[in-house]
């Protein structure tokens, strides 16, 4: 590992522990030219998941739109933001078990509509008239009788 301050390819590790977090292990370096001490990090390299839309268009999976659309739906309601946090490390965790980098936007609806289900019902009827596109109040009576 090259040093960050003087370019010396010869540095020294001198601490190795996890990341608070776990995901990442955490180098302390020394380097014997300059003298001087740096921090690494070592991450695995995550494979980007691909969100297939309802026209078929491909694009990388956004945790910040997730969370707006998320937030949206919640306006109003009980919900806090821990709760809609922990829904989107929920839903993203699910993804990343899927096994494949390309999912179907329609999964991810389906995972977050279940989240909010067990939440609250008010965020998950919104969700679920943008997600499912209810266009007239049949489709909200349907959805209804299913809560009920």
């Amino acid at each position: 590992m090259y040093c960050i301050f003087c370019k010396n390819p010869d540095t020294e590790v001198i601490e190795t522990r996890l990341s608070e977090d776990g995901g990442a292990i955490r180098r302390r370096r020394h380097c014997p030219k300059c003298v001087k001490r740096f921090t690494t990090y070592e991450r695995v390299e995550e494979l980007p998941i691909l969100v297939i839309k309802r026209d078929g268009r491909r694009e990388r999976f956004d945790r910040e739109k997730l969370r707006r659309g998320i937030f949206k739906s919640c306006e109003k309601t009980k919900v806090t933001s821990d709760q809609v946090e922990r829904v989107v490390s929920e839903v993203e965790a699910e993804l990343k078990q899927q096994g494949t980098t390309e999912i179907e936007s329609r999964l991810i609806g389906n995972l977050v509509a279940k989240y909010l289900k067990k939440i609250d019902k008010i965020a998950y009827i919104r969700f679920a008239s943008v997600f499912r596109r209810f266009v007239d109040v049949e489709d909200f009576e349907k959805e209804l009788k299913k809560l009920l």
